[in-house]
């Protein structure tokens, strides 16, 4: 079994749990630095070339989309809350700590978002965190109350804009049809004039791309409010599974267990019947919106905890491999930013020029060679080094000076 807690009083399955995550996002964000924007959701508006396609889509609707996402806002919850216990323990502000800390993890979220990708969630995170530390003090019971209350807020606003496009499809007004014009080019198949101006723009030099990211800044601040009653909700889940013992490590075997099957079962079968309604309606816009979009908040909000139990049930049983992945997850934050340096190089125009080229199943080739490269280079890394660099960056930067970077080596 692996042992919770290192010599310096890390929490191993939770770096186990925030490295299956940061991996787990590629397979999600790839859809995203690859093909145009609306084909994460529709397979049809771009990447489809076969069958192969098509089992690729819903293995990553099933499996990933929004879960990886929940599960790293799980992490995060349960990370903040032990840094803000940390820094009491020792006699610290932990006021002035975390909010340094949410501080110049924007700055850098603000970095990413312009100069390499607009998807950032790193800006999401601070503000969302920001509000999460005012239930640090919350019992179990609340945080999770609090946190089912979150999300099922954000379910009803996902419900009414999809309720708003059944509304539109019954509707015999000119307002009602560009409405429908611009949901089919959100949901199902955009205008071949919109298509090309993204493939011309991600094809094209870095000066267009970050003109673009500066455009995009409004939209990727105002997604903070559009799913930061999902994020927060996940937030407090973490939270609340650190305070009860789950993620460090002190559940009981069987205690895990009833979480996993539960938990992945219920969204497996909900997610199951929602493919095959879509697949019966062709995979249309109003399936998409109505089985991809607007549904899946609280099968999600199953799926999220019972993953991070099977994860710790998995670490439990292969020490080995759970170093690996757990280092991983001491360098989540590198990880997520290389990742993001390696994919735009591979597919936007001032790199290799990819965009737009690859079918959905292939692009999982490229997503499987970077996490066989994090599970090699973060243990090589940390072999030598304290932080991952860009940890080490934002722990200097939030405490004012640089920290000790290299690992000393140990006296025989």
């Amino acid at each position: 079994m692996t042992s919770p807690r290192t010599a310096t009083d890390r929490i191993v399955t939770l770096d186990v749990v925030r490295g299956v995550a940061v991996m787990g996002i590629l397979f999600v964000n790839i859809l995203s630095f690859a093909l145009p924007d609306v084909a994460r959701l529709s397979p049809y508006a771009w990447g489809m070339t076969g069958p192969a396609d098509l089992c690729a889509y819903f293995a990553t609707m099933i499996a990933f989309e929004g879960k990886m996402r929940g599960l790293f806002s799980f992490l995060f919850g349960a990370s903040l809350l032990l840094v803000v216990d940390r820094a009491e323990a020792a006699g610290a502000d932990p006021v002035a700590i975390h909010y340094r800390r949410m501080a110049w993890l924007f700055v850098l979220g603000l970095a990413h978002a312009t100069l390499l990708w607009s998807g950032d969630i790193l800006m999401h995170y601070a503000l969302v965190g920001s509000v999460a530390y005012g239930f640090r003090h919350s019992s179990v019971r609340r945080m999770i109350a609090c946190g089912i209350a979150l999300a099922a807020v954000e379910w009803l606003l996902l419900g009414a804009i999809a309720l708003s496009f059944v509304a539109m499809q019954g509707a015999d007004t000119p307002a009602a049809a560009q409405g429908l014009r611009e949901f089919e080019n959100g949901f199902g198949i955009p205008a071949p004039a919109i298509l090309a101006r993204e493939l011309a723009l991600f094809d094209g030099g870095y000066a267009g791309i970050l003109h673009h990211n500066l455009s995009e800044l409004p939209t990727t601040l105002y997604n903070t409010f559009f799913i930061g009653f999902e994020t927060l909700a996940y937030m407090l889940f973490g939270m609340a599974a650190l305070r009860s013992g789950m993620l460090s490590d002190a559940w009981s075997r069987a205690r895990l267990w009833r979480w996993a099957v539960v938990g992945i079962t219920i969204g497996i079968i909900a997610y199951a019947a929602l493919s095959a309604w879509m697949l019966a309606r062709g995979i249309d816009a109003r399936s998409v919106i109505i089985a991809a979009f607007a549904l899946p908040p609280p099968l999600r909000a199953a799926m999220i905890p019972g993953y991070a139990a099977l994860i710790v049930l998995a670490a439990r049983r292969g020490p080995a491999v759970a170093t690996r992945f757990a280092a991983v997850g001491r360098m989540a934050l590198s990880n997520y930013l290389a990742t993001t340096i390696v994919m735009c190089f591979l597919f936007y125009g001032w790199g290799l020029g990819q965009f737009g080229i690859w079918s959905r199943a292939t692009l999982y080739l490229p997503v499987l060679a970077m996490c066989a490269l994090m599970l090699v280079w973060s243990r090589w890394w940390l072999a030598r080094y304290r932080y991952g660099p860009f940890e080490w960056l934002w722990r200097s930067l939030a405490r004012g000076r640089f920290q000790p970077m290299r690992v000393e080596p140990t006296c025989s």
